[in-house]
């Protein structure tokens, strides 16, 4: 049975197979629009700093071939080979995409997949349907990304700009051509050499060795169904270049010759239409109209000599992934669509009639969505989206202070029994569980928060610093073994299994290895590893109290564990 992903789950790739010859499949359709799928190769800032690491179907595979295109087959819209062993190292991030050429939105879809295949046999699947967008129009399904160890993400973000801020996001920009040539590439039905037996899904397993026989292969759609016909050349076809990008010769946006009033945000004209664009003219007092004629300003005029990376190339393309419209945009433009509930859009509709001084004063303000279960908004505070992933939240009573959607907050009880412990040692947790569809955001008192993700280890956190965490996670009250001081012990909580922990501290903490002499205040010290061993050391000495006066550091924790275990401080006492 493959193991089913929701839209923010993670997982390491080999808790799924130990493989790394592996097949992903993607099923995307929709009545009447073609999808173009592609693979991001992106480095460890997460953009494209080599186009040829950009796999669609005009560069159909990497240059050592350890990415693959293999077109559409055993029942998938578009298919890929990755081998990760082969992956270069500045190779950091897999991401899979899929585009709609021309227009459509990807609410229209039906129920498709990404699924992963290693040595024949599907090993995960991550399913989606047109409901969870809206105007999307180009979407990242999943991400193979390299964190000590290869992991699979189910992503499922969308952008209604389509390939323009697809590529804008990973740092790339498309080129317009005024005579686009032709792909010279094979089709995208045309299977890639080499292909490992067993590799593709069961159905249509690869022979032993491969011939140059015409007949299918592994990787080739089913007997008796049609290929698809090559798609028609879009903005895939245009060279792919990474920005910063120098404006080609002639697109140079000419300066006003006299000097009007600056649009709000820098000495920048308006964004304009692309040369040779034929627009009505603005209104008169807009802006002081062009002389064709006029010769240029001066460089230092109070404008820029040359147009800036990419200027005027893309004219009418929506702005991309969290970016604004340009203001002192011209009366009649089209402007951006609205951004739908919760996708990462710019400013909604009505933050232009405020006037573009409070835009441009709360925009570093800005939710800051991801499509990821838990993002932080900003150090203090964090957002859970509740429908990803579908496992309801326990959060500190009073710990809301904002919620969008339909969620449903209850009290969560400890029992007669957890009362019992909580109140006898001091780990007493008031929680509030939080169930439905939408985002709740959380805070408290202004302290910094954390959110660790635990994949099967475990963490000891003070109740005190606990903020909230998926119900998923087991948590119980562990005792610290010690002695010289009254009672002879000290109680932290432990949380374990796999799910999400926000921590919360006074201050910005520091992470210290354990070492044989690491000590450390009971009063400061927020959380260690499960694994490492802590004591309770006093320096308490009769000499020592036979006088007045205390330093206040007479009891601490002393630890103790193999290499790799931590512990975290904060500058605080509680």
């Amino acid at each position: 049975m493959p193991r089913e992903f929701q839209r923010g789950h993670k997982a390491r790739i080999s808790d799924l197979t130990t493989g790394t010859d592996l097949y992903v499949g993607v099923q995307i359709s929709a009545p009447g629009l073609t999808f173009d799928i592609s693979c991001f190769g992106l480095d460890a800032d997460e953009r494209l700093s080599d186009d040829r690491y950009f796999i669609f179907f005009n560069q159909p595979k990497s240059p050592e071939e350890s990415i693959q295109l293999l077109g559409a087959q055993a029942g998938d819209t578009e298919s890929f080979r990755v081998t990760l062993d082969r992956i270069p190292p500045q190779i950091q991030k897999l991401s899979f995409t899929a585009t709609i050429d021309g227009a459509g939105q990807m609410s229209q879809i039906g129920p498709g997949y990404l699924r992963i295949v290693a040595g024949g046999e599907e090993v995960a699947r991550y399913s989606f349907n047109g409901s969870e967008f809206t105007t999307e129009r180009a979407v990242m399904l999943g991400d193979f990304y390299l964190k000590d160890v290869w992991r699979f993400a189910a992503v499922g973000q969308g952008f209604d700009g389509g390939l323009e801020a697809l590529l804008k996001n990973f740092g790339g920009e498309v080129l317009e051509e005024e005579t686009p040539a032709a792909p010279q590439q094979q089709p995208p039905q045309q299977p890639q050499s080499g292909a490992a037996p067993g590799f593709a899904p069961p159905a249509f397993a690869a022979p032993s060795a491969p011939t140059p026989a015409p007949a299918p292969q592994s990787f080739a759609p089913p007997q008796g169904a049609t290929p698809p016909p090559a798609p028609a050349p879009s903005l895939h076809a245009q060279p792919t270049i990474v920005a910063p990008m120098t404006p080609p010769g002639g697109t140079q946006v000419p300066p006003p010759p006299a000097p009007p009033a600056a649009p709000y945000g820098g000495p920048q004209p308006p964004h304009g239409p692309h040369p040779g664009q034929a627009t009505a003219p603005p209104p008169p007092g807009y802006a002081q109209p062009q002389a064709p004629q006029a010769p240029a300003p001066p460089p230092g005029y109070g404008q820029q000599p040359t147009a800036p990376p990419g200027y005027g190339q893309q004219p009418t393309a929506p702005p991309g992934y969290g970016q604004q419209p340009p203001y002192g945009q011209v009366p009649g433009q089209q402007s951006a669509p609205a951004a739908p509930y919760g996708a990462p859009q710019g400013m909604p509709q009505g933050a232009a009639s405020q006037g573009p001084g409070v835009a441009a004063a709360l925009q570093q303000f800005r939710e800051t969505p991801t499509g990821q279960r838990w993002t932080q908004q900003n150090k203090k505070l964090v957002r859970v989206d509740l429908g990803i992933g579908g496992q309801p939240v326990l959060a500190r009573q009073g710990s809301m202070v904002l919620y969008q959607g339909k969620v449903d907050f209850s009290y969560k009880g400890a029992g007669f029994a957890g009362r019992i412990v909580g109140n006898a040692t001091g780990q007493e947790m008031q929680l509030m569980r939080c169930t439905g569809q939408g985002q709740v955001f959380l805070a408290e008192n202004s302290t910094m928060l954390h959110p660790i993700e635990l994949q099967g280890d475990g963490i000891c956190v003070s109740a005190e610093n606990v903020l909230a965490f998926d119900e998923s996670l087991q948590y119980e009250v562990r005792r610290i073994e010690g002695h010289g001081i009254p009672g002879g012990a000290l109680f932290t909580m432990q949380f374990t299994g796999v799910g999400t922990i926000v921590v919360k501290t006074h201050g910005t903490p520091v992470v210290l290895p354990v070492t044989p002499t690491t000590f450390a205040d009971c009063n400061a010290v927020v959380a260690w590893s499960s694994a490492a061993q802590v004591v309770v050391s006093s320096q308490v000495r009769m000499r020592r109290n036979a006088y007045p006066g205390d330093t206040g550091e007479s009891v601490n924790l002393q630890f103790r564990g193999a290499p790799g275990n931590f512990i975290v401080v904060q500058p605080y006492e509680v």
